[in-house]
């Protein structure tokens, strides 16, 4: 699907009204507007008015004007509607005409890359296209869900400068979560899950990645792993789909296994310990007490706080590897420790393994 392209046949700007067919079916009857009136006991007026389109032609209608011309209910009915919908798609598309500088800031072609979005030649049905894709009939209720100021504040400054990347991959792993079908949330069974997965970060991708799906969705948490975004400098975010279903949504920005399986148990604590209302990003901000918490929680998950002293004195790859053994953890994570705890960045690199998509 990816790349794919919606070839879509001819959508005339105008509608013809039911009343033009009832016009020729008279013609053919050598029948009045006088005469039609009296056999269907309308007034000329209505008459008049369902030639011109502005007055609908009714069930009853229907019914009346196949007693007086032989012509099917259903028929009539049929023009009516699809008179009725041709009109609500003009209408529709004068209104998006004025939206399409909005459709600028939503990056289109890496959707349509990713094989989530079909391209469209015309940029109305473009913008429909995008529309659905968010599951919002405008671009106004588009805004009220993505950039309104209360919804912003609350989640990350990058909302601001580029919402359309940024809801985009949000709206990525809410599709892809709402997929994933989930046990009711419940927060012991999520707990033991997260001590068997921290049992896994020894393991290579192909092995932890459908395991701690597994073992997620089987306490109602819904692990979304979409790739990142450009201009989209986030790890992962939180959201609660519904009260019993949740999502953590990861990507690989950085590649090191150390920062996937922080941002992971970053986000569980936020599971864990925070609202079911919120969005909540991690961006690396600190200046939110929610976000300091679910670091505090994910550093003493993975590597308790007393070990912090042993390793800032570690001076070897041995070493890592030893405390990696006794921890039964990945020694990249040691590894990601010791840097963070050191600022020696460059120390211990080869032992972080790199994270890759599997598609790459």
């Amino acid at each position: 699907m990816a790349g794919a392209t919606k070839k879509y046949g001819f959508e005339p700007d105008y509608a013809i009204p039911p009343g033009e067919t009832l016009r020729e079916v008279m013609e053919s009857l050598g029948m009045s507007q006088k005469e039609l009136a009296r056999r269907t006991d309308l007034t000329v007026q209505s008459v008049n008015r369902i030639f011109k389109g502005t007055q609908p032609i009714t069930y009853e209608t229907a019914n009346r004007l196949e007693l007086a011309t032989g012509v099917p209910a259903a028929m009539w009915n049929n023009l009516e509607a699809q008179y009725r919908e041709q009109l609500a798609r003009i209408h529709e598309r004068e209104k998006l005409q004025a939206d399409l500088d909005w459709l600028k800031d939503i990056p289109v072609a890496e959707l349509a890359k990713r094989g989530v979005l079909l391209r469209a030649k015309d940029k109305i049905e473009q913008l429909r296209e995008v529309l659905k894709f968010y599951g919002v009939s405008s671009v106004e209720a588009w805004r009220r869900i993505w950039e309104t100021p209360a919804v912003a504040a609350r989640r990350s400054p990058c909302f601001e400068s580029e919402a359309g990347p940024a809801s985009a991959w949000i709206r990525l792993g809410e599709l892809q979560a709402r997929a994933i079908d989930c046990q009711p949330f419940d927060k012991t069974s999520f707990r033991n899950a997260l001590r068997q997965i921290r049992n896994l970060t020894r393991e290579p991708a192909h092995i932890f990645a459908p395991e701690m799906q597994r073992l997620c969705a089987e306490s109602g948490v819904a692990l979304a792993l979409v790739k990142e975004m450009k201009k989209v400098p986030w790890n992962g975010a939180t959201k609660w789909l519904t009260p019993q279903k949740a999502m953590i949504l990861l990507c690989l920005r950085g590649r090191g296994e150390d920062k996937f399986w922080f941002s992971f148990f970053h986000e569980a604590g936020h599971i864990l310990y925070d609202s079911k209302k919120d969005l909540l990003i991690n961006d690396g901000s600190q200046d939110d007490p929610r976000e300091k918490r679910a670091n505090d929680f994910a550093a003493e998950f993975l590597i308790p706080s007393k070990y912090d002293d042993t390793i800032r004195r570690i001076r070897s790859k041995a070493e890592i590897v030893r405390l990696a053994d006794q921890l039964d953890i990945a020694p990249g994570i040691v590894a990601g420790r010791y840097q963070f705890l050191t600022g020696n960045w460059h120390y211990f690199k080869e032992l972080i393994r790199s994270l890759e998509w599997a598609d790459s």
